[in-house]
Order: C-alpha cells, then structure tokens, then sequence
C-alpha cells in the first residue's frame, strides 16, 4: 500500500481521535484549597455558573480541601460552612493537598491564613500546577519573597491580587485615562489579626489600590494616625509623588491626575478579578508583575516596622534586604 494510500485510510480513525481528546480534555480543572473565606464559594460560584458559550471561562472547579487555622476563631468557625455550600455545589471533598492535585489542573490557593501559604504552595509547585494565592500571598514578607523566588526557578506560574485591583475606574485611572496620577488617598477596612503583620490581614485591600492607581516605584513609608486613631499611611514613590492609605468603613480612593480629580478604588465583586484568574491559568501569564506584587506587601511590611520606630520612615529597600535575607 502506498504512504497516500495508509494516509486516507487512516484518516477518519484520527480525527475520531482528535475528537476524542478534545472533548475528554474540556474545561480546565480547577482545585481549590481551603475553606475558611467566602472566597472559595464565591470564587466558585462564579466559575461553575453556566453561562453563554462566548462568556464562559472554559474552567470548571471539581475538588476542594477543607483546611483552615485551628488558632484563628473565625478560620475554625468558618470551614463547616463554607465546606457544606461546596458540598452543596457538588464539589468533591478530598483529605489532603496530594489527593486534590491528582483531580486538578490548576489551584485557588484560598486559605484566609496567609502563614502556612508556602507549604501549600511547595506542593502544588511539586506537581507542577498553576497557582492564583489569595490574598494574604504569605504571612511574611519573607515567605512572600519566597513563593516568587521557588515559583520562577521551577516555572510554576503563580499569580496573588486583591478584587480592589479590578474596579473599573481604578483600572482605567491606572492605565491612564486621566494622564498621570499625581496622588491619590486609599481607604478600607483594616481590622487586625494577632498573627499578621497589620495590614497584611485586611489592610491590603485598600493598600492594593493605591500600589495600583499610583503603580510601583516606592522608596520609603511612614506610619501614623488620623484624628481619630486610625492607620493612617503615607508612602513617596521615588518620583517624589505621595500616596496614603488610611483605615476606614468601606472602599473608596480620592485621586489627583494631570487632568484634575478623580474617585476610584470601589470594591465591584469577584468576577473581573475571577475572569484574570481564568485567563491566567489559560495563558500562565500572571497579570500583575511579581515586583509590583512584592513591592505591596514591602510597602505593608515597612509600615510595621514604622510603626516599631515610633513613625520614623523606612525604605522599602531595608525591609527587602531583609526579608531577603531571612
């Protein structure tokens, strides 16, 4: 028989193949570790909805891993809950990292607790799977330097971002509809958890969208408060250009451009943050560079360490150095 001949003849069992294959491998799998935030519900609540052929998100979550912090109450309090509306989902319940990894092809890492990020990071880096970290990326800054160092020389892409980012006017502001931004004043909640750094808990929300309106470039910070005894922080971007984030009820930021004043910084919901999260794991490009990432939790960080002096400002790169070190 000749090669044309063998070809032709084959032809029809190889695209029944391809078929095949295509239609096995569907959505990508999506896993999602731990349940002690509203995230995991919400996050897969939107993901699994069905919704128009042109709209979808071509993911599906299947597995999830109830971890929480046994030494935080309100973790503790939380995963019976959140693990019973997964249920309700019809997602299945696994025992443990390994056994979620064998199901998925890619993980929310969404454990409240920003502390035993890394370990559960490391395993999913073992099995070479895509990781979006919610926020806090880490309960260090250390062990966030950390996550990027090991993802990068593994190859593992790995993405972190508060939904503050994805605000309409906020990323417009960013990508400069207004021109520059001069300056601008973030606020949101800041409520304190013992085993974070301050504003690594919830602070980085607000944080978040001024490192997004004002971009990356800090070179020191320093920390205070207003009036009524909130944080109050003021960060100079190495322009000269200052930016503050201050504790308050609810989200917003005061924005000064080249085309005049501006608001931003409201909190939308989760889906424009869950669709980056879905063209992240399609594209294993992370949407938010990995400096950019680090320089907001250095920016928290050397608020701490202000805050240990009494006010006194800290530049990013000592914090850096450090944490590097470390």
């Amino acid at each position: 028989m000749s090669p044309a001949a063998l070809i032709r003849r084959l032809l029809p069992g190889l695209a029944l193949l391809f078929v095949s294959a295509a239609a096995v491998a569907g959505p990508l799998r999506v896993g999602v570790i731990g349940m002690d935030t509203s995230h995991a519900t919400e996050f897969t609540a939107i993901i699994n909805t069905p919704r128009p052929a042109e709209a979808q998100y071509d993911l599906k979550v299947v597995a999830a891993y109830p971890q929480g912090s046994p030494d935080i109450q309100s973790s503790i309090s939380k995963v019976p809950e959140y693990t019973a509306k997964m249920k309700d989902m019809g997602i299945e319940i696994v025992d443990s990292i390994p056994a979620l990894l064998t199901k998925v092809d890619a993980v929310l890492l969404e454990t409240n607790d920003g502390r035993p990020h890394l370990e559960q990071f490391r395993e999913c880096l073992r099995a070479k799977k895509p990781v979006f970290i919610d926020k806090p990326v880490a309960g260090t800054l250390a062990d966030a330097i950390t996550i990027f160092r090991e993802a990068k020389a593994a190859g593992v892409p790995v993405f972190t971002s508060s939904a503050l980012r994805y605000g309409k006017a906020t990323r417009e502001l960013r990508n400069g509809s207004q021109g520059r931004v001069l300056r601008a004043e973030t606020v949101s909640p800041a409520p304190l958890e013992p085993t974070h750094p301050d504003l690594f808990w919830y602070g980085i929300h607000g944080v978040e969208s001024l490192v997004t309106l004002m971009g990356p470039g800090i070179e020191k910070v320093k920390r205070g408060t207003t009036a009524d005894g909130k944080i109050e922080v003021t960060a100079t971007w190495k322009d000269g250009r200052t930016g503050v984030f201050r504790e308050g009820q609810g989200y917003s930021a005061k924005v000064t451009t080249e085309k005049g004043a501006a608001e931003a910084g409201k909190f939308e919901g989760y889906e424009p943050l869950v669709k980056e999260i879905a063209a992240f794991f399609h594209s294993s490009k992370a949407p938010v560079a990995e400096a950019e990432s680090l320089e907001i939790y250095a920016l928290m960080e050397a608020a701490d360490e202000s805050k240990r002096r009494d006010g006194a400002e800290v530049t990013l790169a000592e914090v850096m150095t450090k944490a590097a070190g470390q």
